[in-house]
Protein backbone atom coordinates (compact mmCIF):
# COMPACT_ATOMS: atom_id res chain seq x y z
CA UNK A 1 0.00 0.00 0.00
CA UNK A 2 2.78 2.53 0.95
CA UNK A 3 4.52 1.30 -2.46
CA UNK A 4 1.96 2.40 -4.48
CA UNK A 5 0.94 5.84 -2.87
CA UNK A 6 5.08 6.65 -3.36
CA UNK A 7 4.36 5.79 -7.23
CA UNK A 8 1.32 7.58 -7.28
CA UNK A 9 3.05 10.58 -5.57
CA UNK A 10 6.05 10.34 -7.72
CA UNK A 11 3.99 10.52 -10.82
CA UNK A 12 1.73 13.35 -9.89
CA UNK A 13 5.06 15.33 -9.14
CA UNK A 14 6.39 13.98 -12.66
CA UNK A 15 3.40 15.23 -14.26
CA UNK A 16 3.68 18.79 -12.18
CA UNK A 17 7.11 19.23 -13.22
CA UNK A 18 6.85 18.25 -16.88
CA UNK A 19 4.12 20.69 -17.83
CA UNK A 20 6.19 23.61 -16.62
CA UNK A 21 8.65 22.53 -18.03
CA UNK A 22 7.09 22.25 -21.74
CA UNK A 23 4.96 25.68 -20.85
CA UNK A 24 8.63 27.52 -20.49
CA UNK A 25 10.56 25.81 -23.13
CA UNK A 26 7.32 26.93 -24.87
CA UNK A 27 7.69 30.82 -23.81
CA UNK A 28 11.75 30.06 -24.54
CA UNK A 29 10.67 28.63 -27.97
CA UNK A 30 8.35 31.84 -28.81
CA UNK A 31 10.99 34.38 -28.16
CA UNK A 32 14.23 32.97 -29.06
CA UNK A 33 14.75 35.84 -30.94
CA UNK A 34 17.23 38.20 -29.50
CA UNK A 35 18.64 41.22 -30.65
CA UNK A 36 20.93 43.70 -28.51
CA UNK A 37 19.64 46.76 -29.87
CA UNK A 38 16.35 47.71 -31.01
CA UNK A 39 14.92 51.32 -33.04
CA UNK A 40 11.72 52.23 -34.76
CA UNK A 41 11.45 55.15 -36.17
CA UNK A 42 8.13 56.76 -38.19
CA UNK A 43 7.97 59.84 -40.70
CA UNK A 44 5.73 62.50 -40.43
CA UNK A 45 4.84 65.36 -43.88
CA UNK A 46 8.10 66.04 -46.19
CA UNK A 47 9.66 62.90 -44.84
CA UNK A 48 10.33 64.72 -41.52
CA UNK A 49 10.77 62.48 -38.42
CA UNK A 50 8.36 62.18 -36.57
CA UNK A 51 9.06 60.27 -33.46
CA UNK A 52 10.96 57.09 -32.20
CA UNK A 53 11.73 54.38 -29.55
CA UNK A 54 14.86 51.85 -29.14
CA UNK A 55 15.83 50.04 -26.55
CA UNK A 56 19.11 48.55 -25.54
CA UNK A 57 17.74 44.72 -26.21
CA UNK A 58 14.98 43.19 -27.19
CA UNK A 59 12.77 39.87 -27.16
CA UNK A 60 10.77 39.28 -30.63
CA UNK A 61 7.37 37.54 -29.64
CA UNK A 62 4.99 36.54 -32.06
CA UNK A 63 2.57 39.93 -31.44
CA UNK A 64 4.59 42.02 -29.32
CA UNK A 65 8.44 43.51 -28.52
CA UNK A 66 9.64 43.44 -25.35
CA UNK A 67 11.76 45.73 -24.45
CA UNK A 68 14.24 47.17 -21.80
CA UNK A 69 15.92 50.54 -21.15
CA UNK A 70 13.22 51.75 -23.41
CA UNK A 71 13.57 55.56 -25.18
CA UNK A 72 10.72 57.24 -26.60
CA UNK A 73 10.82 60.53 -28.63
CA UNK A 74 8.39 62.31 -30.26
CA UNK A 75 9.31 65.44 -32.27
CA UNK A 76 6.58 68.32 -32.78
CA UNK A 77 6.32 71.83 -34.57
CA UNK A 78 6.39 73.50 -31.35
CA UNK A 79 7.75 71.15 -28.91
CA UNK A 80 9.77 68.14 -28.28
CA UNK A 81 8.84 64.95 -25.91
CA UNK A 82 11.13 62.16 -24.69
CA UNK A 83 9.75 59.22 -22.84
CA UNK A 84 11.95 57.14 -20.95
CA UNK A 85 11.58 53.35 -18.43
CA UNK A 86 13.07 50.59 -17.83
CA UNK A 87 10.50 48.02 -19.45
CA UNK A 88 8.33 48.54 -22.39
CA UNK A 89 6.05 46.51 -24.74
CA UNK A 90 5.83 47.23 -28.27
CA UNK A 91 2.62 45.89 -30.08
CA UNK A 92 3.08 45.17 -33.51
CA UNK A 93 -0.22 45.14 -34.79
CA UNK A 94 -1.46 48.59 -33.83
CA UNK A 95 2.28 50.35 -33.07
CA UNK A 96 0.92 50.83 -29.05
CA UNK A 97 3.71 50.82 -26.47
CA UNK A 98 2.98 49.55 -22.42
CA UNK A 99 6.22 51.32 -20.52
CA UNK A 100 6.60 50.04 -16.53
CA UNK A 101 8.96 50.99 -13.71
CA UNK A 102 10.33 54.47 -13.83
CA UNK A 103 8.45 55.94 -16.46
CA UNK A 104 9.51 59.47 -17.37
CA UNK A 105 7.84 62.07 -19.72
CA UNK A 106 9.59 65.38 -20.12
CA UNK A 107 9.10 67.94 -22.48
CA UNK A 108 11.67 70.60 -23.71
CA UNK A 109 9.04 73.67 -22.26
CA UNK A 110 10.01 71.90 -18.68
CA UNK A 111 7.22 69.54 -18.16
CA UNK A 112 7.86 66.58 -16.12
CA UNK A 113 5.94 63.35 -15.27
CA UNK A 114 6.54 60.40 -13.25
CA UNK A 115 4.41 57.14 -13.10
CA UNK A 116 4.95 53.15 -12.75
CA UNK A 117 3.43 52.45 -15.98
CA UNK A 118 1.99 53.91 -18.80
CA UNK A 119 0.37 53.25 -22.36
CA UNK A 120 1.09 55.72 -25.33
CA UNK A 121 -0.87 55.41 -28.27
CA UNK A 122 1.16 57.13 -31.11
CA UNK A 123 -1.77 57.64 -33.89
CA UNK A 124 -3.74 59.57 -30.98
CA UNK A 125 -0.69 60.74 -29.24
CA UNK A 126 -2.48 60.21 -26.03
CA UNK A 127 -1.05 59.05 -22.75
CA UNK A 128 -2.46 56.76 -20.14
CA UNK A 129 -2.00 55.64 -16.64
CA UNK A 130 -3.97 53.92 -13.69
CA UNK A 131 -1.33 54.68 -11.21
CA UNK A 132 0.08 57.24 -9.36
CA UNK A 133 1.03 60.59 -11.40
CA UNK A 134 3.81 63.22 -10.59
CA UNK A 135 3.63 66.41 -13.04
CA UNK A 136 6.31 69.17 -12.02
CA UNK A 137 5.86 72.15 -14.56
CA UNK A 138 8.39 75.34 -12.60
CA UNK A 139 7.30 75.45 -9.37
CA UNK A 140 3.97 73.47 -9.55
CA UNK A 141 3.66 70.00 -8.45
CA UNK A 142 0.93 68.19 -9.47
CA UNK A 143 0.06 64.61 -7.77
CA UNK A 144 -3.33 62.23 -8.59
CA UNK A 145 -4.28 58.57 -9.41
CA UNK A 146 -4.86 58.20 -13.08
CA UNK A 147 -3.82 60.44 -15.70
CA UNK A 148 -4.90 60.80 -19.43
CA UNK A 149 -3.49 63.23 -21.62
CA UNK A 150 -2.00 64.44 -24.77
CA UNK A 151 2.06 63.05 -25.32
CA UNK A 152 3.33 66.79 -25.78
CA UNK A 153 1.39 66.96 -21.76
CA UNK A 154 -0.10 70.30 -23.30
CA UNK A 155 -3.70 68.85 -21.75
CA UNK A 156 -3.97 66.95 -18.91
CA UNK A 157 -6.47 65.23 -17.20
CA UNK A 158 -5.91 63.15 -13.50
CA UNK A 159 -8.67 61.36 -12.28
CA UNK A 160 -8.67 61.13 -8.29
CA UNK A 161 -7.12 62.27 -5.49
CA UNK A 162 -5.80 65.48 -6.91
CA UNK A 163 -3.42 67.65 -4.55
CA UNK A 164 -1.79 70.67 -6.45
CA UNK A 165 1.26 71.98 -4.65
CA UNK A 166 2.17 75.86 -6.07
CA UNK A 167 4.82 78.00 -4.44
CA UNK A 168 5.20 81.63 -4.82
CA UNK A 169 7.49 83.42 -7.43
CA UNK A 170 10.13 84.92 -5.35
CA UNK A 171 11.51 87.78 -5.40
CA UNK A 172 15.39 88.98 -6.96
CA UNK A 173 17.82 88.87 -4.56
CA UNK A 174 15.27 86.78 -1.91
CA UNK A 175 14.77 83.02 -1.17
CA UNK A 176 11.67 81.13 -2.01
CA UNK A 177 9.29 80.99 1.02
CA UNK A 178 7.66 77.49 0.80
CA UNK A 179 5.06 78.45 3.89
CA UNK A 180 3.80 80.95 1.25
CA UNK A 181 2.53 78.57 -1.31
CA UNK A 182 -0.84 77.69 -2.37
CA UNK A 183 -2.44 74.32 -2.20
CA UNK A 184 -5.32 72.97 -3.81
CA UNK A 185 -6.70 69.34 -3.47
CA UNK A 186 -10.25 67.90 -4.91
CA UNK A 187 -11.73 64.36 -5.38
CA UNK A 188 -11.16 65.01 -9.16
CA UNK A 189 -10.80 64.81 -11.88
CA UNK A 190 -8.30 67.70 -12.53
CA UNK A 191 -8.50 69.58 -15.85
CA UNK A 192 -5.34 71.47 -16.71
CA UNK A 193 -4.81 72.83 -20.08
CA UNK A 194 -1.66 74.94 -20.42
CA UNK A 195 -2.18 76.12 -23.52
CA UNK A 196 -5.29 78.42 -22.66
CA UNK A 197 -3.23 78.89 -19.10
CA UNK A 198 -6.60 76.75 -17.19
CA UNK A 199 -6.72 74.34 -14.91
CA UNK A 200 -10.52 73.07 -13.88
CA UNK A 201 -11.21 71.64 -10.09
CA UNK A 202 -13.99 69.06 -10.37
CA UNK A 203 -15.38 67.58 -7.13
CA UNK A 204 -14.92 68.93 -2.88
CA UNK A 205 -12.21 71.61 -4.10
CA UNK A 206 -10.52 73.04 -1.42
CA UNK A 207 -7.58 75.89 -1.65
CA UNK A 208 -5.35 76.88 1.61
CA UNK A 209 -3.45 79.99 1.07
CA UNK A 210 -1.66 82.50 3.81
CA UNK A 211 -4.99 84.76 3.84
CA UNK A 212 -7.76 81.84 3.74
CA UNK A 213 -9.09 78.90 3.11
CA UNK A 214 -11.80 77.92 0.48
CA UNK A 215 -14.29 75.26 -0.68
CA UNK A 216 -16.14 74.72 -3.27
CA UNK A 217 -17.71 72.12 -5.85
CA UNK A 218 -15.75 73.24 -8.90
CA UNK A 219 -13.17 75.79 -9.28
CA UNK A 220 -11.23 77.35 -12.55
CA UNK A 221 -7.96 78.87 -11.77
CA UNK A 222 -6.42 81.00 -14.06
CA UNK A 223 -2.58 81.42 -14.55
CA UNK A 224 -1.19 84.47 -16.14
CA UNK A 225 0.43 84.01 -19.40
CA UNK A 226 4.02 83.67 -20.12
CA UNK A 227 5.10 84.79 -23.50
CA UNK A 228 7.74 83.39 -26.01
CA UNK A 229 10.33 85.58 -27.80
CA UNK A 230 10.43 83.06 -30.46
CA UNK A 231 8.45 83.26 -33.76
CA UNK A 232 5.14 81.11 -33.96
CA UNK A 233 5.72 79.64 -30.39
CA UNK A 234 2.25 79.80 -28.16
CA UNK A 235 2.17 82.03 -25.05
CA UNK A 236 2.78 79.22 -22.05
CA UNK A 237 1.71 78.67 -18.49
CA UNK A 238 3.63 80.48 -15.94
CA UNK A 239 3.03 77.80 -13.23
CA UNK A 240 4.24 80.55 -10.56
CA UNK A 241 1.76 82.96 -10.62
CA UNK A 242 -2.07 82.36 -10.15
CA UNK A 243 -4.09 85.49 -11.77
CA UNK A 244 -7.47 84.32 -10.89
CA UNK A 245 -9.44 81.86 -8.78
CA UNK A 246 -13.51 81.49 -9.86
CA UNK A 247 -15.37 78.90 -7.41
CA UNK A 248 -19.18 77.45 -8.02
CA UNK A 249 -21.14 75.60 -6.49
CA UNK A 250 -21.50 75.34 -2.06
CA UNK A 251 -18.64 78.12 -1.83
CA UNK A 252 -17.05 78.39 1.64
CA UNK A 253 -14.57 80.60 2.80
CA UNK A 254 -12.94 81.14 5.75
CA UNK A 255 -11.06 84.08 6.39
CA UNK A 256 -9.70 84.80 9.52
CA UNK A 257 -12.80 83.88 12.29
CA UNK A 258 -15.26 85.03 9.59
CA UNK A 259 -16.84 82.49 7.11
CA UNK A 260 -18.79 83.24 4.52
CA UNK A 261 -21.49 81.44 2.15
CA UNK A 262 -22.32 81.82 -1.85
CA UNK A 263 -22.86 80.28 -5.18
CA UNK A 264 -20.04 81.62 -6.63
CA UNK A 265 -17.14 83.38 -5.78
CA UNK A 266 -14.00 85.20 -7.47
CA UNK A 267 -11.15 85.90 -6.39
CA UNK A 268 -8.02 88.26 -7.98
CA UNK A 269 -4.19 87.63 -6.66
CA UNK A 270 -3.15 91.10 -7.94
CA UNK A 271 -5.39 92.72 -5.39
CA UNK A 272 -6.19 90.31 -2.94
CA UNK A 273 -9.72 90.67 -3.02
CA UNK A 274 -12.71 88.05 -2.82
CA UNK A 275 -16.10 89.19 -5.08
CA UNK A 276 -19.30 86.78 -3.48
CA UNK A 277 -22.06 86.46 -6.17
CA UNK A 278 -25.70 84.19 -6.25
CA UNK A 279 -26.89 84.88 -2.70
CA UNK A 280 -23.55 85.60 -0.53
CA UNK A 281 -23.82 85.51 3.17
CA UNK A 282 -21.23 86.64 5.70
CA UNK A 283 -21.13 85.17 9.40
CA UNK A 284 -18.76 87.93 11.63
CA UNK A 285 -17.33 86.31 14.62
CA UNK A 286 -14.84 88.92 15.57
CA UNK A 287 -14.58 92.90 14.40
CA UNK A 288 -11.86 91.96 11.56
CA UNK A 289 -11.62 94.75 8.46
CA UNK A 290 -13.80 94.01 5.79
CA UNK A 291 -12.30 95.78 3.47
CA UNK A 292 -11.17 93.48 1.25
CA UNK A 293 -14.68 91.45 0.55
CA UNK A 294 -16.73 92.62 -1.69
CA UNK A 295 -20.41 91.25 -2.81
CA UNK A 296 -22.33 90.69 -5.84
CA UNK A 297 -25.53 89.95 -6.42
Amino acid sequence: MIFRKFILIFGLIFLITSNLYSAQQAEEEESDQQIGEFSLTGYGEKGKKGWDLSGKSADIFTEIVKLKSVVGNLYGKEEDVKLTADRGDFNKADGKVHLEQNVVITTSSGTKLTTDSLDWDRKAALVTTKDLVNIQRQNMVTTGTGAVGQMSLKQVSLQKDVTVDILPQPKPGQPLDAKDKTVITCDGPLEIDYAKNIATFNNNVKVERTDFIMHSDKMDVYFSAKGSNEPGKTQMLSANKIDKIIARGNVEILRGDNISYSEEATYHTLDKKIILSGRPKLIIYSGGDLQNASFGN
